[in-house]
């Protein structure tokens, strides 16, 4: 369970995070995305409809209580992480694609979300409270278009904003091992072996189906491993933030194990995929032609 000093310190951290992720954009990066929108087409065809699939079927599959088969639900219909554009970077990837495919399905997320969710939700006979999630998802595309603005205006300011908003990404997976994790270390020794094998193989199957998704439609070598990091890794601070103002008592503590777990894991996985590509990528890769894809 998050308490209130723990909700207020998770909200000023979602805050900045995508504050950074607004100040890695430009209106001209939309007018481009805009002309070649086949890049962003294939990252909100993998966000919001690999992903939640997969989450159903795990959730469907799995022996998990109903909590469980919510934060799976609600993990697997959120939009990219900004802590895939790290990852893309340092598996030489397509940064730029990266950074727009996170904030499009970010954006298109405040639509699309709630109608996943519902539709999936309901095949379970789940309830999921959808007008909250609405409004917190509304609220969180303010520090976006603010961080859009202080680029905007003054690029060094955006610049570091930036940089602060990706590096906060990452303190959130330190902030859960010492605040979240302790507090909850009776209820995770007593979580089922499905919880955890949804937690770790939901980033696990997004990666494999990113990729093998864009390598079916031949993409370059470079947007292809771009597009499997960000299917994979999924914006779980935003989840937990949604759960933490969505539920409360024990049933927010179940359901928040999975986006929990899945931040946790999700760093260690993408590390090992990220190697995985740096190992594939040969020294003769044609270099990528001008465009997003």
């Amino acid at each position: 369970m998050v308490g209130p000093l723990e909700q207020a310190i998770l909200a000023l951290m979602i805050f900045v995070i995508m504050l950074g992720m607004g100040a890695s954009l430009t209106p001209r990066d939309f007018v481009l995305a805009l002309k070649r929108p086949y890049g962003l087409g294939v990252g909100v065809i993998s966000q919001f409809g690999f992903m939640p699939l997969i989450g159903f079927v795990l959730a469907t599959t799995l022996p998990v209580s109903d909590p469980i088969k919510i934060g799976i639900l609600i993990m697997a219909c959120m939009p990219g992480g900004t802590t895939s554009n790290i990852f893309t970077y340092f598996s030489k990837g397509n940064l730029a694609l990266s950074v727009l495919m996170t904030v499009t399905s970010t954006v298109f997320g405040v639509i699309l979300i709630p109608i996943v969710l519902l539709v999936y939700a309901g095949a379970l006979d789940l309830d999921i409270p959808r007008e909250n999630i609405i409004v917190t998802l509304i609220l969180l595309l303010v520090p976006v278009a603010i961080g859009m603005v202080l680029r905007k205006f003054n690029a060094n300011v955006g610049a570091v904003t930036e940089f602060f908003g990706s590096l906060l990404a990452l303190i959130f997976i330190v902030f859960l091992i010492v605040s979240w994790i302790p507090r909850n270390w009776e209820f995770l020794l007593a979580t089922s072996w499905g919880t955890y094998f949804a937690s770790i193989t939901l980033g696990l199957f997004g990666f494999a189906i990113g990729y093998g998704f864009a390598k079916l439609l031949r993409l370059h070598p470079r947007n292809a491993r771009t597009v499997a990091l960000e299917t994979g890794i999924q914006n779980g601070p935003l989840a937990i933030a949604i759960i933490a103002f969505t539920f409360s008592g024990t049933e927010a503590q179940g359901i928040m194990a999975v986006p929990a777990l899945y931040s946790l894991f999700i760093v260690l996985t993408s590390a090992a995929v990220t190697i995985w590509f740096r190992r594939i990528n040969t020294a003769n890769e044609q270099p990528l032609p001008n465009g997003l894809l």
